[in-house]
């Protein structure tokens, strides 16, 4: 496909979408649309918060939200209950449209803990799959370690790595179904990945809303270790 039919935004909480919500604010996720223009199909990377901003921003653009990728079973990622709030997610999108929900399969039954779905909601992949929207193939990378089922999104040279690789730091390995031995690796994995790929992370905690993995690599702390027990002695606490 021509790279002028690609359909790539990345919307900001609190600022794009779901303008005046506090906790959209606060946790400054980034959200995704990757599409093909010619098609007229897109698909949406961790809608939350508000939803019906999202859909409303694909059809204004002259496309149909055709599925969802969600990255983790984090409420900010996909809605549920967190600190108190109530964050609308998936679950909302389905009741406006129709549409797969693609996750992987190890994030099964947290996603639907988490957001109340049931498994026949879910598309449950494995690694190495991809997804078609359009004309556009996107290839999703099994990234567990912040969460059982966490997934990256790789697309034209552009990787959308979640809570998995922030441009500084990575997603907290403390946490239910978290696991520090898993993180080493998928930060491996995504560590080989070409020099010149652009990371979008899933929210902003830098200044800068993406940088291209060699950036990312000069500077950001995580990726400094070339062996697990370098990694466990400073992040797992081994």
């Amino acid at each position: 496909m021509a790279d002028d039919d690609l359909y790539f935004r990345q919307l900001l909480s609190g600022h794009d979408f779901a303008v005046g919500d506090p906790l959209a604010t606060q946790m400054a996720n980034f959200v995704y649309l990757i599409g093909d223009r010619r098609a007229g199909e897109c698909v949406i990377v961790d809608p939350a918060y508000g939803v019906d901003d999202l859909v409303d921003i694909v059809e204004a653009d002259g496309l149909r939200v055709t599925g969802v990728l969600a990255t983790h079973y984090h409420p900010d990622h996909v809605g549920g209950s967190m600190m108190g709030y109530r964050i609308e997610g998936v679950a909302r999108l389905l009741e406006r449209i129709q549409v797969p929900i693609h996750v992987n399969e190890n994030e099964v039954p947290w996603v639907t803990r988490t957001t109340g779905l049931t498994e026949t909601d879910l598309c449950a992949h494995t690694a190495g799959d991809s997804v078609r929207v359009g004309s556009v193939d996107i290839d999703l990378v099994h990234t567990p370690g912040h969460t059982p089922g966490s997934q990256c999104f790789h697309v034209h040279g552009c990787l959308i790595s979640g809570d998995t690789l922030f441009l500084d730091g990575c997603g907290r390995t403390d946490l239910p179904g978290s696991n520090p031995d898993d993180m080493f690796e998928s930060l491996q994995r995504l560590d080989a990945m070409p020099s010149t790929t652009i990371v979008y992370p899933g929210h902003r905690y830098s200044p800068p809303p993406s940088e291209t993995l060699q950036e990312v690599r000069s500077h950001n702390f995580v990726l400094k270790p070339k062996s697990k027990e370098q990694w466990l002695t400073i992040f797992g606490g081994g």
